[in-house]
């Protein structure tokens, strides 16, 4: 990533700075999307943009983005790194205010694209699935009314830091939280969805996890697939006794879950592979993404 976007320009990555007194950098208000292009063009743009827009609202940023000149925009820093697909990141800052809470609205907010080469991801991952380590750090409780995506990520990080302590990770396993009251919540960075006795079940957003845009997608092309669909609050035994699970977000897509973790204790979901519902579902995703398979 040598050069990043920085409202609306692109310069040389040593050269993208905001102001120390961004209240991005001194209190974490401000809110990011991150996504990937399917042949060059960013995938589910209009819905990063809404959520986006919804939670500026709430945090008193002004926030007008035009897609037209965002998709341009996007070009031009995916072009000066040399780039046909991306892993994109599009963030929105407070911007520069007094040192202290303000009681208003802010007024001059900063806009910065990091784009970079999408992640090289095996096909086996998509067949064979990755392991799902129980954490022992808890995912705290949104901030507003849902989970912002916000630049406020010492939780995720806390939780990232304690993986690395595991034996899967050397797997690439993912973590995963529960919510204070011991449910099940999300991922380090994916919402979780598993399935029992043909019943695709997914942890509510009542428990504080992020309404993932991929999360969202796999909500309606189930439903549009005749499956049972269940939200709710789970516990870990109910994990531990389903057939299928799998994993989403916006650059990995649906990935399956081949093994759960707890400490060092290893167990095996379904048949140790991807399940049959989750490999329709990441078919269905493929088709929806206008990737031939």
């Amino acid at each position: 990533m040598n050069y990043i976007g920085i409202n609306d320009g692109v310069v040389d990555a040593k050269e993208a700075v905001v102001s120390a007194l961004d209240h991005g950098f001194l209190y974490g208000i401000g809110l990011f999307e991150t996504f990937r292009t399917y042949n060059g063009a960013p995938f589910l743009l209009e819905r990063h943009l809404q959520r986006l827009a919804s939670g500026c609202r709430e945090l008193g940023i002004p926030f007008e983005q035009e897609q037209g000149r965002l998709l341009q925009w996007i070009k031009r820093v995916m072009d000066k790194n040399g780039l046909q697909e991306a892993y994109i990141r599009y963030t929105v800052t407070a911007g520069e205010d007094i040192l202290g809470l303000p009681a208003g609205d802010y007024s001059q907010p900063n806009h910065l694209l990091y784009i970079k080469e999408l992640p090289k991801l095996s096909d086996k991952l998509y067949t064979a699935g990755k392991p799902l380590q129980l954490l022992s750090h808890r995912r705290n409780t949104p901030e507003g009314t849902q989970r912002f995506k916000s630049l406020h990520y010492m939780n995720n990080i806390l939780a990232k830091r304690e993986l690395s302590g595991y034996a899967s990770s050397s797997e690439g396993a993912e973590g995963l939280m529960l919510t204070a009251d011991g449910y099940l919540a999300e991922g380090i960075v994916s919402n979780l969805f598993f399935v029992h006795h043909n019943v695709l079940y997914t942890p509510s957003l009542s428990t504080g996890i992020l309404p993932g845009i991929t999360r969202e997608m796999v909500l309606e092309l189930a439903s549009g697939a005749g499956m049972r669909i269940e939200e709710g609050q789970y516990d870990w035994e109910r994990l531990r006794s389903a057939d299928e699970a799998f994993l989403t977000n916006s650059v990995q897509e649906l990935v399956p879950v081949n093994a759960l973790w707890e400490q060092n204790e290893r167990h095996t979901v379904g048949s140790g592979s991807c399940g049959v519902i989750t490999k329709e579902l990441i078919s269905l995703y493929k088709e929806r993404t206008g990737v031939k398979q």
